[in-house]
């Protein structure tokens, strides 16, 4: 386990891999930590230097005061990357994490040069939607959602799993502020303008039984960057990574074989 110290957070990454490989960033969803990842890396390919982190208020990061502004998430982002020496990597973001890639890319276009934007979008729900899950979220708890949290998750198929108990206790053991928090950073974004004005090279990922993120906006989404590509995963939920890892490692494998980054 390792800590960056990054000013006002302290972020909790971990470095897989080949140390002097190509770099590979993961950034997580809301609601889970870098585990998330663990069923894709033992398929990617070598000659990779594969870092994951904890966003802030997440895992074992620290978790400062919140609500956080997508802003300071892209900032711990940057930082990170900076801290680890990192240029021309290829980001990887999923729900959140998605958001935070498109911000890094239009800030840091020397750290990203091409994103997998996976479940995700430029603006992801209302505002009122998300104000409304923190209402719940604060009153009752995470518990009061997790049961539909699982059905967004993941398809029919790996919801019959015994496995499923684990990222719903992954799932309400984050920390209650950090999990708020970020969700209000989620509840104020709209990246719509400055994604459309990025240049570079993109793959969106969807999950055809994705409840949070559904196809279309992940299309939409990568259709504002001109050149970008999709790919639909059959029977994947919002997080496609964890219920269909080996079609997730090969929409990622040939695309970093497609930008000549492996």
């Amino acid at each position: 386990m390792q800590i960056a110290e990054l000013g006002d957070v302290q972020l909790h990454y971990r470095v897989d891999g080949d140390p002097g490989g190509a770099p590979l960033v993961f950034s997580n969803s809301l609601g889970t930590d870098l585990r998330l990842w663990d069923a894709v890396l033992p398929l990617l390919p070598p000659g990779l230097r594969i870092i994951r982190y904890d966003m802030r208020g997440h895992g074992l990061s620290s978790l400062p005061e919140g609500p956080y502004a997508m802003g300071a998430l892209v900032r711990d982002a940057e930082r990170l990357l900076d801290h680890l020496g990192v240029r021309g990597c290829v980001f990887v973001g999923l729900s959140i994490g998605g958001m935070i890639a498109q911000g890094l890319a239009v800030k840091r276009l020397d750290q990203v040069r091409a994103l997998v934007l996976s479940n995700t979008g430029a603006k992801i729900g209302t505002k009122q939607m998300w104000e409304e899950r923190i209402a719940q979220i604060r009153a009752h708890g995470l518990d009061s959602v997790a049961d539909a949290t699982m059905e967004r998750w993941f398809g029919a198929a790996f919801r019959d799993r015994a496995e499923l108990a684990l990222w719903r206790n992954m799932l309400t053991r984050q920390p209650l502020e950090g999990y708020l928090g970020c969700a209000a950073a989620i509840g104020g974004t709209d990246f719509y303008t400055p994604t459309s004005g990025l240049r570079l090279p993109t793959l969106g990922i969807a999950g055809d039984a994705d409840g949070a993120t559904p196809p279309d906006l992940v299309r939409e989404t990568v259709d504002l960057i001109p050149g970008s590509t999709f790919r639909l995963i059959r029977g994947g939920g919002h997080l496609p990574c964890v219920d269909q890892p080996a079609a997730y490692a090969e929409a990622l494998t040939d695309f970093l074989r497609d930008i000549g980054h492996i």
